[in-house]
């Protein structure tokens, strides 16, 4: 099968982003710099001066301090990083309670079950219909024995933004838990502040913010804890062993910062064309439902559920077009299975399975929407005229 049209349109800008072409010169230019930042010589000293102002870049866009963060390879490492720390912490003793949420990304959610695998208590709080937490069942889980509450920021999925000053106030103050937030999605997309969010960590990955892959960032608050992940050597103060990625840190820290120095035209841009193609899909389409908060969403992000049309087929033919989506998660887009984060805001398996992400960026145009509202609506149509399932 080949395409119909050589045109693409790209938007699953929350699987990955291209990598911006300021932050590809930059980092062309930094291979010259190819000496060990770890090195005491000249080059050396060139080379960590740069991860150490890249440092500083990637800390200034979610308000915190050079020394509270430490680079990883990505979003997983961190992720686990912080629940291999509560590991550790919880056999020396004390607490071992873990409370998350059934909405998390697979790292979190597969880290947590590895906790409770090992006879750590975790609670995972259900979400209501628009894939916000229910703080009153958050109130009611956390207790003397919770070490660590983990609450995504803003979902992957649905693009739903939880309510971080109230989730982080509660842990902090009815638990003295620690608080972590996977706000992969969230950084460069919206306002992102450690310190009012009251977290303890927080995790951040280059490429969603039109950087490189295999470069990501973790928040460690002063006196919380940390255990690392990977052992060896003395770099990033013995949290995170392993020789500096020069090349993809410098581009982390660049790509932070022109995130942070656009995030004002980045919502309104991004905000502007998803409701332009939420209100084309809404008038095209008959019986249709918009999945995920409709105000404290993503600017970027819309989930939407088309009764009577299979959501692998719609891809494909939406492929086929030119025009590149998500079922659900690019990270679980291997299975089968309706998406976990719809299953939980009372979505039931038809709906679920008959559900497109599209997710859009700073590439991303008016023509782009058109061009969308002009091709699916007709595979819609087609598909349902297939299917024995009512739309």
């Amino acid at each position: 099968m080949t395409r119909m049209d050589k045109r693409t349109v790209y938007m699953d800008y929350n699987a990955t982003t291209p990598l911006r072409a300021e932050v590809k010169e930059a980092m062309k230019a930094d291979l010259d710099v190819y000496a060990n930042a770890s090195s005491m010589h000249e080059l050396g000293r060139l080379a960590r001066t740069r991860v150490e102002e890249a440092r500083a870049d990637v800390a200034s866009i979610i308000g915190a301090g050079s020394d509270d963060v430490i680079f990883t390879s990505g979003g997983s490492e961190s992720n686990n990083t912080v629940f291999a720390t509560m590991f550790h912490r919880g056999r020396r003793g004390g607490r071992t309670g873990v409370v998350t949420t059934k909405i998390e990304h697979p790292c979190v959610l597969n880290a947590a079950r590895w906790l409770e695998d090992e006879g750590f208590p975790v609670r995972f709080l259900d979400v209501d219909n628009t894939g916000r937490v229910d703080k009153d069942q958050l109130a009611r889980a956390l207790g003397p024995d919770t070490l660590l509450v983990s609450v995504m920021a803003a979902n992957n999925e649905i693009g739903t933004i939880q309510d971080m000053e109230a989730i982080g106030a509660l842990a902090k103050k009815k638990a003295g838990a620690y608080f972590h937030t996977d706000a992969t999605q969230a950084v460069g997309k919206i306002p992102v502040d450690v310190d009012r969010w009251q977290a303890d960590y927080l995790t951040l990955s280059c490429h969603k913010l039109y950087g490189p892959k295999g470069v990501g960032g973790l928040f460690i608050r002063k006196g919380a804890p940390i255990e690392p992940l990977i052992r060896g050597g003395h770099q990033e103060h013995g949290h995170r062993a392993g020789t500096y990625n020069n090349p993809g840190i410098l581009g982390f820290g660049l790509a932070a910062r022109l995130a942070k120095s656009e995030l004002d035209d980045y919502e309104a841009k991004t905000r502007a064309l998803r409701n332009r193609l939420r209100d084309g899909l809404l008038s095209a389409i008959p019986k249709i439902r918009i999945n995920g908060h409709p105000d404290f969403v993503l600017p970027n992000t819309l989930n939407v559920s088309f009764p009577g049309a299979e959501g692998e087929a719609i891809l494909l033919y939406m492929d086929l077009a030119g025009i590149e989506v998500s079922t659900g998660s690019a990270c679980a887009s291997g299975s089968l299975d309706p998406s976990h984060v719809l299953l939980a805001t009372g979505l039931g398996p038809e709906l679920a399975h008959g559900s497109i992400r599209f997710s859009l960026g700073r590439n991303s145009t008016e023509d782009d929407v058109d061009y969308v509202l002009g091709h699916l609506p007709g595979i819609i149509a087609r598909l349902r005229a297939m299917s024995t399932v009512d739309a």
